[in-house]
């Protein structure tokens, strides 16, 4: 079982994204080097079909989007988190 983090874009993304993408970034490194963040980024349009990431645990999942700079400073309108039953692992 894996946990998606989907996150819709605030309608000023373009302008809040840049400000806040370093500490973003680093927060997606750090979940990937502890093995809980398998992958992330942004669909072919965020501004209408927003993010999203895969991660290990849902307790890995709803850290990440509580602590993350994009969520705190309203990069993110919503987010939620889905199971996903990866069958071709």
């Amino acid at each position: 079982m894996k946990y998606v983090l989907l996150y819709e874009s605030s309608p000023d993304v373009r302008a809040k994204a840049p400000l806040h993408f370093s500490a973003h970034r680093a927060r997606m490194q750090d979940f990937h080097w502890r093995g809980t963040l398998l992958m992330s980024g942004p669909f072919g349009d965020p501004e209408r079909e927003g993010a999203m990431g895969i991660f290990t645990t849902r307790e890995a999942a709803e850290e990440f989007a509580q602590g993350d700079p994009f969520v705190l400073h309203g990069v993110v309108a919503r987010w939620h988190i889905r199971e996903w039953n990866e069958v071709l692992s």
